[in-house]
């Protein structure tokens, strides 16, 4: 069996799929479908095929196009079984070919034959499906109908496609019927693999094939199943008049429905806990209601929910009625600007025949035919209104798959309803991206009319056409060298470009020579230019991550294409090395993006000798060393007899001491004083030096192994130390300002002290007429080893936008970093200078929105800039880090360190400086700029200068670092930084960082995991960081004594009047990934404290607990029965319904009914136990565990309510710390594509102490990511 196994495991697929196949089932879109085979002879022995199956490629391609592959990797199915997989951006009316090949971890097995078909050219006339819909029946039947199209005659076959949308968005069904069906019932059934999933969002299309083989376009609906307490859905609220608004919502079939319910309430109020008014249509059945007496010109919130009663077997819940899950909130604004109600009308003219052209990566052109045929004026179309959205699948540079959405930029565009052949050019589109359109007539009765009705749209999709790459990265040269005879060979890093803007199909490696005006011999003639040649080639698939530059091999361009090989040539001089992607459009353009050049030095001149040559150099070479050797003897003579001379001299003469300036300082006008340090002119790429001189030598640079005790001795006596050392910096105020203090330019400073010095202010290019139009207030501030490293500047005002803007275009700056919030303690700190949504225009400068991802501590968007009139397009980067508290310092460093280093990642490019402003420009901002540069400074050297530095900065801006506590927080960082050391790794690398790990160090029983761990211990807390928790009041609500929550992150309760401590529970705050606050750690309830329990999961608006120990482990009570089993239960003011329970195989879900006795409102609680965590240790396979951490944020996003997730187990650090960890690692790895346990726990253990309280947790969480990863071959 062994031996099988091992066999498997090194073979690759001996047979062929058969019976492939393909049909469309949209104008773009084919199924693919395939047959693996068994041996016909012995059926059972899976080894005849060649090994382990892990997949098959899918590869589609077109011969006679220039369109490149389209190859997918496919996992669904079994051996024996049908597989299928859908391939989409096919082009109408041309020929393709599918084949697929199977795959193990060792390579690829042999591919099918090819199996050929021609996607069908569109069809002008509309024969689409209409009016698409799904309802659930019954306990265990949905039904599917929609509308035939008018010409049903022409109509050949029906198809309707239900996808489950879930991690793998497993086909359930893809069924075809005759012209005349127009219902299908599906079965409901958890256990079944083809039947639909409860507690599951479903995805239904539906298209038509005509007689003559062309596909109708396809229709799509969307439904999320959910059995137990579904939410009316399609709410939607209008304005009668002042003081009344009608709300109408779709029926729920299933279950039965009582009544319905409409919860409202006044938005401006914004209370805490609002107070919901209940109103109860008295008829049956209707969908509609209306509610009068509102306040005039105000605005409501609005939610729908229905009642059910309990008649169906499916539940047995002992009530005789139950609430379902709330709406979402929909907003009433009774003000008259809300005045429509939203019809469509059938009968009304629409466009129709509607086509496009002229297709490109921004833009389209909508051909359509109009022709009103209503005679009565009130029912002719007023305006015709385009809408679109569109969504755009890449993958980053990183390696994560990405999608983003895109909608009008700028609302509903309006055309007049003119009659005929019409067509519209729709601009403002981005590129690789698919989209869907619609054209509706509206009419409007009158001005005062509260009924708008539309036609039913015309609708198309269409995938806009690839662009170039935004950016490449540059390579990196790695510091291995391998010199072989006279060649020497360099170790490149390369890193792929993201797809965004489309697939790269080649990457080519382009050497730039130096020193040549003729080619050298080993130059290919294909690769020749004016002066660069092409090093090696390779598809998008095959970039290796590590590239040897130099080694003589050979690659081959794809014959396709040019056919080309290119030698890999030795270097024997001086070069530079860019990485270029290159692709084409549909219009066989070609589209590249060069990276910047990397210069790469070879470390001597090898240069071949004859034997007399190299003899010769080598008796020179003796020559001058023996010269040397007896001008030093003569030297230390010399000394010796000096110094017996000067032993007679009383005092010594003063020491002289060298010191220079800068070009820029020795340029103004006025008498310098001898500055603690300057820094020498440096071209790009060269060390930027502190020359330290007589004043800093108090201060000198400290060494690394010295640091920790360093910061304790300068912290002893209350920081007495730190303020000498921070108080002895240099203030820099002797240098001028003329610019700032201009009458032009003062206006232009948000604060009248925060200035530009002169010889470091960002000059901008001057705007003729305009007096001061080159004066921002921004300086150049260095880096390590890197001179105008950043740009220091203040938040923009308003009448400053349009500058800070060109200062970005004009120093090609690729990222921002934010380092305050807009407001703060209800203070101006800087106002929005970029776009909400869409774009917004600066002076010159045009500014578009395209990406923006809120985290729990900072938030990244994504700009594309231009000048306009002009078409180059640049991105940056925006990054604000949202965490810093509004007064004061951070507490712990981590997650600034962690967002200084995702800056890093995010940054387009090293060439160019980053742009660093809070709100003066002097505070945080320097305290970014110095550790930044300072982290840089530790990959390099093994001294730290942080009085140095912000001394150099202090030269080039003032007040930078602005408060002793930032000097001190530098400090902290530092030091968190050098303790921790680099633990981010990308995740394909984790399995490699793993076994590093593991692995004992120098022979003894220690190994790198077990010391990582204990590096976590080195965060102490003081006690007074537990006021409230050591309250004599409160230690009984503790289950152990040593388990406290911090004061600063604890979960403070509403007190209660007379009862001391009664706003105490053992609960922490924690952050998640992307929310702040997203879950609550705490302990498992006491029964003392499960009255205060409940009370939290209500007053902090939570739906979800998740809970991870029994109640009893090792015959030890672990947590008290804290809810009921199958009677209602009150706990304090709570009354608590269960309202049924689902036993799944790792886990019990349970929900509950939440009623607060003092007003009646109540809340549907789910409660999710994990059952197979073993009494001891932990479990022995990490899949059940992320599965089930999966299903709770599943549901979590399936019922969109807010608040945070509740975890707990005994003492809500061991398990609960693994639940967080990995929930937080998962995410990230899904969005970044890199993992960071230790920082993870680290930064969890200063919300809550001890999170994730053992080593065997520790190490769970890492082997629980690789299991993870393991799904995904091509990241590990």
């Amino acid at each position: 069996m062994w031996l099988l196994l091992i066999l498997l495991s090194i073979l690759v697929p001996l047979v062929a799929p058969i019976n492939v196949s393909a049909h469309m089932i949209n104008q773009t879109a084919a199924n693919i479908s395939w047959i693996y085979p068994l041996d016909s002879n012995n059926p059972d022995d899976i080894s005849l095929l060649g090994g382990m199956i892990k997949g098959f490629y899918v590869i589609v391609f077109a011969p006679d196009s220039i369109q490149p592959p389209i190859v997918h990797r496919n996992y669904q199915g079994t051996i024996g079984t049908q597989y299928w997989d859908i391939v989409g951006n096919l082009i109408p009316g041309t020929t393709y070919h599918a084949q697929v090949k199977a795959f193990t971890k060792k390579g690829d097995g042999k591919p099918s034959v090819a199996y050929i078909f021609t996607v069908p050219k569109e069809d002008s006339r509309n024969f689409s499906p209409s009016n698409l819909t799904a309802y659930i029946v019954n306990a265990h039947t949905l039904s599917v109908t929609w509308d035939l199209p008018s010409n049903v005659n022409d109509i050949d076959k029906i198809y309707i496609t239900i996808i489950e949308l879930n991690q793998i968005n497993r086909t359930i069904q893809m069924q075809s019927f005759d012209n005349t069906i127009k219902k299908l019932d599906i079965q409901i059934n958890d256990n079944e693999p083809y039947s639909i999933h409860q507690n599951t969002t479903v995805h239904f299309s539906a298209r038509c094939l005509n007689r003559n083989g062309q596909n109708s376009s396809t229709i799509d609906y969307q439904l999320y199943i959910n059995m137990l307490n579904p939410s009316p859905r399609n709410v939607r609220v209008i304005r009668i008049n002042e003081t009344t608004i009608q709300v109408f919502w779709s029926s729920i079939y299933y279950p039965p429905v009582e009544r319905y319910i409409i919860h409202y309430n006044d938005k401006a109020e914004n209370k805490p806990e609002p107070q919901w008014s209940l109103y109860s249509p008295t008829n049956l059945g209707v969908t509609s209601a209306i509610i009068s007496g509102l306040k005039p010109a105000a605005m409501y919130n609005v939610r729908v929910s229905a009642e059910f009663s309990h008649t169906d077997p499916l539940y047995t819940s002992g009530t005789t009625r139950r609430e379902g899950d709330l709406s979402e909130i929909h907003v009433a604004d009774i003000y008259r600007r809300t005045k429509y109600i939203i019809q469509y009308d059938n009968q009304l003219s629409r466009p129709y025949n509607m086509t496009y052209t002229d297709l490109t990566s921004n833009s389209v052109k909508l051909l359509f035919l109009f022709n009103e045929t209503n005679h009565e004026p009130h029912r002719q179309i007023q305006k015709l209104e385009v809408h679109y959205e569109g969504v755009q699948n890449y993958i980053d540079s990183l390696g994560t798959a990405r999608s983003t959405s895109h909608h009008n930029s700028a609302g509903l565009i309006t055309l007049p309803p003119t009659q005929g052949k019409r067509e519209w050019l729709v601009t403002g589109l981005v590129p690789n991206t698919h989209y869907m359109l619609n054209l509706t007539g509206t009419i409007t009765t009158s001005e005062q009319s509260t009924f708008k009705i539309y036609s039913r749209p015309a609708t198309i999709r269409f995938s806009t056409d690839y662009d170039s790459p935004t950016y490449v990265d540059r390579p990196e040269q790695d510091r291995r060298t391998v010199i072989n005879g006279n060649n020497q060979q360099f170790y490149l890093r390369l890193h792929r470009a993201s797809t965004k803007n489309g697939p790269i199909n080649r990457y080519y490696i382009v050497v730039h020579l130096n020193d040549y005006t003729t080619y050298p011999s080993y130059v290919p003639q294909e690769g020749r230019r004016e002066c660069c040649y092409t090093a090696a080639v390779f598809n998008e698939s095959q970039l290796p991550e590590m590239f040897i530059l130099g080694d003589g091999k050979q690659t081959h361009d794809w014959e396709p294409f040019s056919g080309r090989i290119y030698n890999n040539s030795p270097i024997l001089n001086t070069i530079k090395v860019k990485l270029v992607s290159w692709g084409f459009n549909s219009k066989k353009e070609n589209l590249t993006t060069s990276s910047p050049t990397i210069q790469i030095h070879i470390q001597t001149k090898l240069v071949q000798t004859s034997n007399e040559e190299t003899f010769n150099k080598l008796l020179w070479i003796f020559g001058i060393i023996f010269l040397l050797f007896i001008i030093l003897i003569i030297v230390i003579l010399f000394s010796l007899k000096f110094n017996r001379t000067k032993k007679k001299s009383l005092t010594p003469p003063p020491e002289c001491v060298p010191f220079d300036l800068t070009p820029k300082v020795l340029t103004m006008e006025m008498q310098m004083p001898i500055l603690p340090s300057t820094i020498t002119p440096a071209s790009s790429g060269e060390p930027v030096e502190i020359r330290r001189i007589q004043p800093i030598t108090n201060y000198p640079p400290i060494p690394i192994e010295e640091f920790a005790t360093h910061l304790e001795h300068l912290k002893a006596v209350d920081n007495y130390k730190f303020s000498q050392e921070y108080e002895s910096i240099d203030p820099g105020e002797q240098f001028s300002w003329e610019n700032s203090k201009l009458e032009c330019n003062k206006t232009k400073n948000r604060y009248a002290n925060v200035v530009a010095y002169d010889h470091s202010r960002v000059i901008l290019r001057r705007i003729d007429g305009i007096i001061g139009s080159d004066y921002i207030n921004a300086n150049y501030l260095d880096g390590y080893r890197k001179p105008n490293a950043y740009v220091a500047t203040q938040g923009p005002l308003p009448n400053t936008f349009a500058d800070f803007w060109r200062m970005i275009w004009e120093t090609n700056s690729t990222c921002i970093v934010m380092m305050t919030k807009l407001e703060e303690r209800n203070r101006l700190k800087c106002d929005q200078y970029w776009p909400s949504r869409g774009t917004e225009t600066y002076g010159s400068i045009q500014v578009t929105l395209t990406d923006f991802i809120e985290l729990a501590s900072y938030s990244i968007r994504t700009f594309t800039i231009a000048w306009s009139g002009h078409p180059e397009k640049r991105e940056v980067r925006h990054c604000q880090f949202t965490a810093w508290p509004d007064h004061g310092i951070l507490e712990h460093a981590t997650s600034f360190l962690m967002f200084v280093r995702r800056v890093k990642t995010l940054q387009l490019s090293d060439t160019t400086p980053i742009v660093v402003h809070c709100s003066a420009g002097v505070g945080r901002t320097g305290c970014f700029i110095v550790i930044d540069a300072l982290l840089e400074r530790l990959k390099y050297e093994k001294t730290i200068d942080i009085y140095g530095h912000v001394t150099l900065l202090r030269a080039q801006r003032n007040y930078i670092v602005q408060t002793e506590e930032q000097y001190i927080f530098i400090y902290e960082a530092i030091n968190e930084a050098i303790q921790s050391g680099q633990t981010e790794v990308a995740a394909r690398n984790l399995l490699t960082h793993l076994q590093r790990l593991l692995q004992p160090i120098n022979d003894s029983s220690l190994t790198e995991m077990e010391l990582e761990f204990k590096r976590l211990a080195n965060i102490k807390a003081q006690p007074s960081k537990f006021i409230s928790a050591n309250n004599p009041s409160n230690k009984f609500k503790n289950r152990l004594v040593n388990i406290l929550p911090y004061e600063n992150t604890r979960v403070c309760l509403s007190p209660i009047r007379g009862i001391d401590g009664s706003d105490y529970i053992n609960a922490s705050y924690i952050d998640g990934y992307r929310f702040k606050n997203g879950y609550i750690a705490t302990q498992g309830p006491l029964n003392e404290t499960i009255d205060d329990f409940w009370r939290m999961i209500w007053e902090h608006n939570v739906t979800i607990i998740v809970m991870l120990t029994k109640l009893k482990e090792m015959g030890r009570e672990k947590c008290a029965q804290y809810w009921p089993i199958d009677r209602s239960i009150r706990y304090g003011y709570f009354i608590v319904d269960p309202l049924g329970e689902y036993h799944m195989s790792q886990y019990l879900l349970s929900e509950f009914k939440l009623t607060d006795t003092r007003d009646g409102q109540s809340r549907t609680i789910r409660h999710f136990l994990y059952t197979e965590w073993p009494e001891q240790g932990v479990p022995k396979v990490g899949e059940g565990f992320i599965d089930f951490i999966g299903q709770v944020h599943k549901t979590k996003e399936g019922f969109g309510q807010d608040g945070p997730i509740v975890v707990h187990c005994s003492a809500g650090v061991g398990r609960t710390g693994v639940f967080l960890t990995l929930s937080i690692v998962l995410e990230r790895i899904r969005y970044e594509g890199v993992i960071d346990v230790f920082q993870t726990v680290k930064l969890l253990r200063t919300q809550r102490p001890a999170l994730v309280q053992t080593e065997d947790q520790y190490q769970f969480c890492y082997r629980s990511a690789l299991e993870y990863l393991s799904s995904f071959d091509n990241l590990i």
